[in-house]
């Protein structure tokens, strides 16, 4: 049932922003990027400050998320080289395509696959996954690519770096929430946070819709949007190299949960957008590989359910 109500809301959110940008093409597209805005300084922060304080970290899975993180990095690496030397994109289409990359969607997304999938008890263990893999290739690895690659991130390493730091609060959120007592992240707060992701999934698909629509050529909205070769390379590179080369890199060393297998081939997550609109990354490719990856787990999770 939580994959159903996941599904159907992610389709009504991105009808609602495709309408909107139909209704009020200007008002719509300041929406949505208001929405990105909201989602990166007001509801992100708390949602990693709260959990990260209340989590209790499992040293016996420590293996098996270090390797996440080396598996989502090299794929990041090789969407980067395939961009750059074959695709010869511009820096901010690669930036982009990478971002894509590392930014997953294991949390509202991957949550409820997990406990629909392999069962409630496999829950622990995909918010560890989320928490110590997802989050550091987002707030060092996706936010350092923005700062690097992006058309508003300034000029130069001077002024790159200082924007990487003053437009990444959810890392200053997580640093916090690393070090305080779980006394500061009382039962009743943690659950507000969580509340919070609910939250995220319909305004940022809404983003994702008015950004489609926004992108259309000539006012027509192809759906599914077009599978360009930026986008394809997006899609090799998080639901089959990344998971792969997890599963490959665990194979000598441990059994790797089950939970880990399946969080590692989620789709591009929404927070992909958030940072391509943060420091000026192409925000179609982010839109549409958000779109196509989402799709095709959310279809494959069905066919899984109904065999």
């Amino acid at each position: 049932m939580g994959v159903l109500l996941t599904a159907a809301a992610i389709v009504a959110a991105v009808a609602v922003g495709v309408w909107a940008e139909r209704r009020w093409p200007l008002g719509a597209g300041v929406a949505a990027r208001r929405s990105l805005v909201l989602m990166l300084y007001v509801l992100l922060p708390p949602v990693i400050f709260f959990n990260l304080a209340a989590s209790e970290i499992d040293v016996a899975h420590g293996v098996g998320l270090v390797l996440g993180i080396v598996a989502v990095s090299l794929a990041g690496l090789l969407a980067w080289w395939v961009a750059s030397n074959i695709l010869e994109l511009p820096r901010y289409k690669t930036g982009a395509v990478i971002c894509a990359v590392l930014s997953v969607n294991t949390g509202y997304l991957g949550y409820p696959l997990t406990v629909a999938l392999l069962g409630h008890d496999q829950l622990s263990t995909a918010v560890l996954y989320d928490v110590l893999v997802t989050g550091p290739c987002l707030l060092l690895g996706a936010f350092a690519v923005g700062a690097a690659f992006g058309t508003k991130a300034g000029e130069g390493t001077r002024e790159r770096v200082r924007a990487f730091f003053t437009r990444n609060p959810p890392l200053y959120a997580a640093v916090a929430g690393l070090l305080a007592p779980q006394a500061l992240a009382p039962e009743v707060l943690v659950d507000f946070s969580q509340a919070l992701v609910v939250a995220i999934l319909p305004i940022g698909f809404f983003a994702v819709g008015a950004t489609l629509a926004e992108n259309a050529e000539h006012g027509d909205l192809p759906m599914p949007p077009p599978l360009t070769r930026p986008v394809s390379l997006v899609l090799i590179s998080r639901l089959a190299v990344a998971p792969a080369l997890l599963m490959l890199l665990a194979a000598p060393l441990i059994d790797l949960p089950a939970a880990y297998r399946l969080l590692s081939a989620m789709p591009s997550g929404l927070n992909s957008m958030v940072v391509a609109h943060a420091y000026g990354l192409d925000m179609e490719i982010t839109a549409e590989a958000v779109t196509w990856s989402t799709a095709i787990v959310v279809a494959a999770a069905l066919v899984s359910l109904l065999i």
